[in-house]
């Protein structure tokens, strides 16, 4: 798995507003760093595009690279580290501006 990597991910429901259930989510760890660690960071998607309005959200355009049906929204503000097994199939990748986008609402949740 590579940052940028979208896949079906089963997220376990904690109750309150996160999200949860079967759904694309981005990976934002490097297995080539990271491989020996149990978890792995996701960043969840939404078909909600309404969602934008949120500060720590960004577009991900439904495209053959992205491999999603529908327009997204990758919720930066949900990151979050799941078990591995929870990962499943590879649906795509994000484009490079999109990681860039993704990150600097990172960037700007963390207060760099």
């Amino acid at each position: 798995m590579k940052t940028g990597d979208i896949h079906w991910v089963e997220l376990p429901h904690a109750g309150g507003r996160e999200q949860s259930g079967r759904r694309p989510a981005v990976i934002m760890q490097e297995d080539e760093y990271a491989f020996s660690l149990p978890t792995t960071i996701v960043i969840p998607l939404s078909s909600a595009i309404a969602a934008l309005r949120f500060p720590g959200t960004s577009q991900v355009k439904a495209t053959t690279m992205s491999g999603l049906r529908a327009d997204s929204v990758a919720l930066a503000f949900q990151i979050r580290a799941i078990d591995r097994h929870r990962i499943k199939e590879h649906i795509g990748i994000v484009s490079p501006a999109e990681l860039v986008e993704i990150r600097e609402e990172l960037r700007k949740l963390f207060g760099n």
